[in-house]
């Protein structure tokens, strides 16, 4: 045996024992190992992360009494110490690691110091803007904030001037709903009965049988649809009881046929008087053309009978013997005003079974009021898939189900795509471990099952076994195209292929244009996607000429809001992009997940409209058994802000007791970090109750931070930019994305931002240069040659004047309208601009690390951080990616997507001074080094100065927020908006005003501003 082996042997001897002879451990040996064992297990990473570095006993090889074992140990015993004492050095050098890790995380949360330098020349000139204005009096104002103390609300807000606002103010924080409805006893509808009018509308519904051509033919179309065979059933249940639950497939004629069934009833009972029927639905498009449809069966114009009313339109119908479809929305500002909606006989909520948060919101207020309203009618109408729920959540009310109208539809799974078109997978790829484990627990034992059936050929097993078979494959689609076009059975039909998102729909409208098989002559694609230019109407929903067929590729959005008739064949990939929000990460997360059985359920009835069908769903029937029943409700998925503002100006109390009611409550710690948010808004108080601003901000109809940003813009006098950002971000940006044509999208917009470094600013610009345009009348000439919707710019228009109408009726703005001068004198200071956004975003802030451009492509890198998420990027989206020369390091930003990594959506550059004076938490305090002033945001981001500017700084900023806190207290006109104002209020504004634009002109950090060794 040589020397190497023998020293193997050795060792090996010394680490493997004998299972026989040797000396005993002790028992107090065995008692002092598994104590010691016990500590390490129960040791946690904050007991760790406490104990100071003396306190660690050094690993190194100096010797100690505990490096040596105690006298008298033999065999296991001193192999047992010596396994310990390894297991010790071992936990002691993981404590020390975990310890500097800990430091170096603490260190990134301290920005370097920046210096902060104002200039003499512009202190002295913001010093004679302000003039004699007495600090010391407006610090001990704003020592004694509105609402600052009492022992209940009327005492709180004592010292609150008398007024209209006072008044509406206290009453929606006094007092709650569950009371009102208790104290008031039962309570029935405000219509009152009238017989002549019953009378009337008996004699207009006859007259419309027997004169009206129009009515006449649409009944004979109604009386087809499936549901008009269940119009006895759902009005005798409705005479027997108050609530009911209508689940109907796709194309039955729920939606457009149930209300005229309620409608009609009421008027041969003679009570068209008194009824008055609400009908919601959960998209403001869908409300219009069910009303305008109904309207037409019914042989009339809108405005008569039937009406409808959205955010930003209406047409209101008659107060009595009426239908109004209306958004949800809508019905919740009704409930505001009347939360026992006394006026409506009859409430219909139309696809609940979408759980979108209002929906859910709705459904359990209508459960709380109908013990007090037993005349009031409440119908829900669900598809088919989870209709028992809602039943059970209303007291198992009756269940009316009306069956689909489609014809039948077979079904093809992966395994049978694989066979019928040989496609085989690329097995290189590799896979996270994760899935793979998810896989053996559902899909494997389905797949071994079809292997030892020897059902399908071998070849396609073992593609089936390869984790590449659950991935979206592109050439399996374009294979699977190529069978089904190739089939003489398959001569007519278009074909509807779903994907999850814009980057694959793109991709796959490539690859089948460039496939010599898909020729032009042949065959005509339209790429479907909400980023898309609007289809011709006549193009995607008319039938293509003969010997040519229509390929439509589309996300979930042909699953409801279209119908495209003349599908045929349907190809699901089985997968979609939805947004869920990362509770335990605070963050929005965009990743492509499956399917639910409710979206396969749609997008297979899609091919059945018009003839039998056939869908091909790209995952086995092994993962169908794990695909969730439906998608996860919004508001499991959503921050709750908006939700909690709802539920304060209802006056429902404590908020999360009410969540914990709807049908699907939210988690605690989804409502803690929303009212956390709010409560860092100053929109609520420590005791949950609406503050001034959160009043105001609840009533208008965008979110909290939007809210907030267009508030400030109308006391800075800047509100119509502010308004057209605050519309985008209600409701979408401009911009279409035409196939191909994404670069040139990208560099349009770089060319439209001019350097602003802000897309929030991109978009106000936009919207301003379209307006100026349309009034020469060449916006669609506009928006043709900067890749923008015509259509969506003219909504986010309305929106703006919609703002302002609810910020003149708050006594805001003293007109109406977003582009009056007196709101606007400020409105073309970018830096001011950017410090609105600021306070309306804010604490959503970004800290640029690095910056520098790479010598190959040319193309600049951005490395950004923030301290809760440590390093982000900028979405390739964004004005800002691929941007260098910062004047500023801080970015604010709207919306952060978790999909490949952490993404900021949307972002601006802002100056120091708009984060400092804006921010939530300040301080000032000396340099211990020196005989200048640390000013510190938020505990991690720090500047110097002089004492002198601190002192100035910090006397405006205590002057803000005692002007802030006072206007929107006592709501009024800015002082800012007459520019020869001299008053307290209007010098220190415009001297704020100053500060910021200059800076945001002038600021310009040296790279060696921050260290990199601090992240």
């Amino acid at each position: 045996m040589n020397d190497r082996r023998k020293k193997f042997m050795a060792k090996r001897h010394r680490v493997r024992f004998p299972t026989h002879g040797g000396p005993i451990p002790t028992d107090d040996f065995i008692r002092q190992r598994n104590e010691a064992s016990a500590v390490e297990e129960n040791t946690n990473v904050s007991e760790i992360i406490s104990t100071a570095p003396n306190d660690i006993p050094s690993t190194s090889g100096e010797e100690t009494d505990d490096s040596r074992p105690p006298p008298g140990l033999k065999g296991k015993a001193l192999a047992f110490w010596h396994r310990d004492k390894k297991r010790k050095e071992k936990k002691l050098r993981k404590q020390e690691r975990l310890l500097k890790r800990t430091e170096k995380k603490q260190k990134k949360k301290n920005v370097q110091r920046l210096p902060l330098q104002l200039g003499d020349e512009r202190i002295e000139k913001i010093r004679k803007m302000i003039g004699d204005v007495d600090f010391d009096k407006i610090k001990k104002l704003s020592s004694e904030p509105v609402g600052g103390s009492g022992f209940n609300i009327n005492e709180k807000y004592m010292d609150m001037q008398d007024s209209e606002f006072k008044r509406r103010f206290l009453k929606s924080i006094t007092g709650s709903l569950e009371n009102k409805i208790k104290k008031g006893g039962i309570h029935t509808s405000s219509l009152p009965k009238r017989p002549e009018l019953d009378l009337r509308y008996k004699e207009e519904l006859r007259d419309k049988y027997v004169y009206n051509q129009d009515f006449k033919h649409y009944l004979s179309v109604r009386e087809n649809l499936p549901a008009f065979k269940k119009k006895k059933e759902i009005i005798d249940v409705l005479e027997k009881t108050n609530k009911l639950l209508i689940s109907g497939e796709t194309g039955c004629g729920k939606t457009t046929q149930v209300a005229q069934f309620l409608l009609e009833h009421e008027i041969v009972s003679n009570r068209g008087s008194t009824c008055c029927i609400l009908c919601t639905q959960p998209r403001r498009i869908s409300a219009i053309s069910v009303a305008e449809r109904v309207a037409v069966e019914r042989g009339e114009r809108l405005g008569d009978s039937i009406g409808y009313q959205i955010r930003l339109e209406k047409v209101i119908p008659r107060s009595s013997c009426s239908i109004m479809f209306c958004t949800t929305g809508v019905l919740l500002k009704y409930m505001q005003t009347e939360p026992l909606l006394t006026f409506a006989s009859h409430i219909v909520l139309d696809e609940v079974h979408e759980r979108d948060t209002l929906s859910d919101f709705v459904i359990t207020l209508l459960r709380d009021i109908l013990p007090v309203r037993p005349d009031l009618k409440v119908i829900l109408m669900s598809a088919t898939l989870n209709a028992e729920k809602f039943s059970k959540y209303f007291d198992n009310c009756p269940t009316v189900h009306i069956p689909g109208f489609t014809y039948p539809v077979t079904e093809y799974y992966l395994e049978e795509v694989l066979e019928m078109t040989g496609f085989q997978f690329s097995l290189n790829k590799q896979f996270p471990k994760d899935a793979a484990k998810e896989r053996e627990t559902s899909v494997m034992p389905y797949l071994r099952m079809l292997e030892h059936e020897k059902k399908y050929p071998k070849e396609v097993i073992t593609s089936l076994m390869h984790p590449a078979s659950e991935e979206i494959n592109l050439d399996l689609i374009v294979a699977l195209l190529k069978h089904i076009c190739s089939d003489p059975r398959n001569a007519r039909g278009a074909v509807l292929i779903f994907l999850p998102g814009w980057d694959k729909i793109s991709k796959l409208h490539k690859m089948i244009s460039d496939n010599s098989f898909f020729s032009l002559s042949r065959y005509v694609i339209y790429p479907l996607h909400s980023l898309m230019p609007t289809v011709s109407q006549k193009s995607i929903f008319s039938h293509p000429p003969p010997g040519k067929r229509k390929i439509i590729i589309a996300t979930n959005i042909a699953e409801t809001s279209i119908t495209i008739d003349d599908v045929v064949f349907v190809i699901d990939c089985g997968k979609l992009k939805i947004k869920n929000f990362d509770i335990d990460n605070n963050i929005t997360t965009m990743k492509e997940e499956w399917v639910s059985l409710a979206n396969a359920q749609q997008r297979k009835g899609r091919a059945g409209r018009v003839q039998e069908g056939v869908c091909y769903h790209l995952f086995t029937r092994g993962r169908e058994k794990f695909l969730d029943q439906y998608q996860l409700p919004e508001m499991l998925r959503t921050r709750l802000e908006e939700v909690i503002l709802q539920a304060k100006i209802l006056q429902l109390g404590k908020i999360e007791p009410f969540l914990q009611k709807v049908l699907d409550p939210p988690s605690p710690k989804a409502v803690t970090l929303s009212l956390k948010l709010l409560l860092g808004m100053r929109a609520l108080d420590e005791d949950e109750n609406l503050t001034p601003l959160g009043y105001h901000l609840a009533n208008l109809p965008v979110d909290p931070q939007a809210g907030k940003m267009l508030i400030f813009a109308s006391l800075f006098s800047c509100f119509d930019p502010i308004a057209s950002i605050a519309a985008c971000l209600g409701f979408k940006d401009p911009f279409i994305i035409p196939l191909g044509k994404e670069k040139d999208v990208d560099q349009r917009k770089k060319e439209l931002c001019a350097g602003m470094k802000s897309d929030h600013l991109l978009l106000s610009e936009v919207v301003s240069l379209w307006e100026r345009a349309e009034e020469r009348r060449r916006g669609w000439e506009f928006c043709r040659a900067n890749y923008l919707s015509n259509n969506t710019l003219t909504q986010l228009c309305e929106m703006k004047n919609q703002f302002a109408r609810h910020l003149y009726d708050m006594r805001f703005l003293d007109s109406d309208k977003s582009r009056c001068t007196s709101g606007n004198f400020n409105s073309n200071y970018p830096g001011l601009l950017k410090a609105i956004v600021c306070a309306g975003l804010y604490p959503n802030i970004a800290i640029i690390k690095k910056q520098k451009v790479k010598r190959k492509t040319g193309m600049a890198l951005l490395i950004l951080y923030t301290p809760e998420d440590g390093n982000v990027r900028l979405h390739p989206k964004s004005v800002n990616n691929n941007q260098c020369d910062f004047g500023s390091k801080f970015l604010v930003y709207y919306e952060k997507i978790k999909s490949s990594g952490i993404l900021l959506h949307d972002t601006t550059m802002i100056p120091p001074l708009a984060l400092i004076f804006f921010c939530q938490n300040l301080t000032v305090t000396d340099d211990a080094d020196g005989d200048e002033k640390i000013i510190t945001v938020n505990d991690y981001i720090t500047f110097t100065c002089s004492s002198y500017v601190a002192q100035l700084i910090q006397d405006l900023r205590t002057a803000l927020d005692w002007i802030l806190e006072n206007k929107i207290a006592h709501p009024g006109i800015s002082d800012l908006c007459d520019p020869y104002s001299q008053s307290v209020e209007s010098r220190l504004l415009r001297a704020i005003v100053e500060l910021i634009t200059i800076e945001d002109e002038e600021v310009n950090y040296d790279e060696s501003d921050f260290s990199d060794d601090l992240y």
